[in-house]
């Protein structure tokens, strides 16, 4: 009979040779101890994060914090210096523009007097040969009536000689003469 209570006083979620029948997790009378070993567990993984695994990844996350404060500062910073950068470029490239324009500005007006220049000189040299010019024409000129005066002359002379008069030569010159001067 003691052995009889034995069996018994066994559960009915172990079959006869100790085994379980069925799954063990359903059988309602292990519950009890299911829960305690649950909750000394849960218990366990507590501390072990509370102590552990939370401290460190705390000191993760604030440390990932403080690196991403210090480059959004440094960004902060690397802007301000690009801006200032950017300033600085606009303003040099300004003035270059400027020293430029004045550059340009200077050497168009040297090309300008270089050309002023350059005609007057042609401008002089051209008074110069055309008064020279003109000086040649009057010489021709008057080289010209004087040729035409003698040959003017000689051909009175030969037409009074074809005509079988005489004439005295001064007599021919003076009427020539007066002649030409109108």
């Amino acid at each position: 009979m003691a052995t009889e209570t034995t069996a018994e006083s066994a559960s009915a979620c172990v079959g006869p040779n100790g085994s379980a029948i069925g799954m063990p997790q359903l059988c309602g009378e292990w519950v009890g101890n299911q829960v305690f070993w649950l909750i000394l567990a849960l218990v366990a993984i507590y501390f072990v994060l509370d102590r552990v695994a939370l401290p460190r990844i705390q000191a993760i996350l604030a440390e990932r914090q403080g690196t991403i404060t210090s480059d959004l500062a440094k960004a902060e910073e690397l802007k301000a210096q690009a801006e200032e950068a950017e300033r600085a470029y606009e303003k040099a490239l300004a003035e270059a523009r400027s020293e430029a324009q004045k550059i340009a500005e200077e050497t168009r007006a040297e090309i300008r007097q270089q050309v002023q220049d350059a005609q007057d000189k042609a401008d002089a040299e051209i008074a110069a040969r055309t008064a020279e010019s003109e000086k040649q024409i009057a010489e021709i000129r008057a080289s010209a009536l004087a040729n035409v005066e003698t040959v003017a002359k000689d051909t009175a002379e030969a037409l009074v000689a074809a005509l079988g008069v005489n004439a005295d030569k001064s007599a021919l010159d003076a009427a020539v003469d007066k002649r030409i001067e109108g």
